[in-house]
């Protein structure tokens, strides 16, 4: 029959709340897809082991036939192939949370920043412009 072999996948967002509710506080999460391409499907699954992503429940199967792996590479070969690779794509979740204590930093105060959002794309595309911004800004303020 039909079973996993992975690992149930978890949301960012359910990250956030567990880690809110063991009481941390400002948690930061960062998500970022990644796209490999494997020569074939043991590479695939090999990656897989590596990375601890075996079902990791009690009530797992220990072991996939042979027959199922066979049929797998085909369906999957046929579905999704392309330049003899198989696409794998990995979702990697980063993230932080403070244990609130005198030395967790504050978030700053609202209207403090010295650099408006509408200059991001300026700053990304010329990182220099962030010290140029930031020193106009703290002479405005300063007058």
């Amino acid at each position: 029959g039909v079973g996993l072999h992975i690992s149930p996948f978890i949301k960012p967002q359910d990250i956030g709340s567990l880690l809110n509710k063991a009481g941390f506080d400002l948690v930061t999460l960062d998500s970022e897809e990644i796209q490999v391409g494997y020569p074939h499907m043991m590479a695939l699954m090999y990656d897989l082991q590596l990375m601890a992503e075996s079902h990791c429940t009690f009530s797992r199967s220990r072991t996939i036939r042979k027959d199922v792996l066979v049929a797998a590479d085909a369906i999957y070969r046929t579905m999704y192939g392309k330049d003899d690779r198989y696409p794998a794509t990995f979702r990697v979740i980063s993230f932080i949370g403070w244990k609130p204590g005198p030395d967790m930093p504050k978030p700053a105060k609202r209207g403090s920043q010295n650099v408006s959002f509408k200059d991001l794309g300026k700053i990304v595309e010329d990182p220099h412009l962030m010290e140029k911004l930031s020193k106009k800004e703290d002479d405005s303020n300063r007058k």
